[in-house]
């Protein structure tokens, strides 16, 4: 009997411990140095969270000056994040996509005006009908000049808005690669009821109020 009490006890312990523990690895990812990515090709790379991954991938890869946009996984505490694992909401990762783009054509600071243009900036934990920490906006910075971009265009919306803006701030760390069957989503399933009910909207919303000299 004794040893059971014990058994029980150092479980709770080690649970305690555990949560304790996620609690400061998060707010370790919140307040780390971040990691910046170098260019590759003449090509840069750039992170962003805004609810659906599907959605984002699209509006993405309609900018002039953008290679390639992919889903993924980002701002949280776990390693090896996985779609299912991530929707239980306890990984602190959201959907985010890592945008390849060439700075010689588009730059950091337009990339960010697509990110706010393609939202609602007000919604807080999630996207339209997409709901959860999973889905909430972050939008992840490499170095103090692209941080200061992000603030600034923060503050300008909030004061045109006369509201919070829900996006969250992160420096960032890591991309993790979504499932194989996430990337191009709209691409291949375009008759989807979800890609043709919010995706396709949210991106024709995003076109009508983008300048379109930007847009391919």
């Amino acid at each position: 009997m004794k040893q059971l009490v014990a058994i029980v006890f150092f479980t709770l312990i080690c649970s305690c411990q555990n949560t304790a523990q996620s609690q400061k690895t998060q707010e370790d990812v919140i307040n780390a140095k971040p990691v910046e990515v170098p260019l590759k090709n003449g090509m840069a790379k750039a992170y962003f969270a805004s609810g659906c991954f599907w959605c984002v991938e699209t509006i993405y890869e309609s900018v002039k000056g953008v290679k390639e946009s992919i889903s993924g996984y980002a701002g949280g505490h776990t390693k090896n994040p996985t779609y299912a694992a991530s929707n239980t909401g306890t990984t602190g990762h959201a959907e985010a996509v890592e945008v390849i783009y060439n700075p010689k054509i588009v730059t950091f600071e337009s990339l960010v005006d697509v990110y706010f243009a393609s939202q609602d900036v007000t919604q807080v934990n999630g996207q339209g009908p997409d709901k959860g920490s999973q889905y909430r906006s972050i939008i992840f910075y490499q170095n103090d000049a692209q941080k200061q971009i992000i603030l600034n265009k923060k503050e300008a919306l909030a004061k045109k808005f006369d509201a919070k803006i829900a996006a969250e701030v992160y420096p960032f760390q890591k991309f993790w690669l979504a499932e194989d069957y996430h990337q191009d989503y709209k691409k291949h399933h375009p008759n989807n009821s979800y890609i043709q009910n919010v995706s396709v909207p949210r991106f024709n919303r995003f076109k009508a109020n983008f300048p379109s000299e930007l847009l391919k």
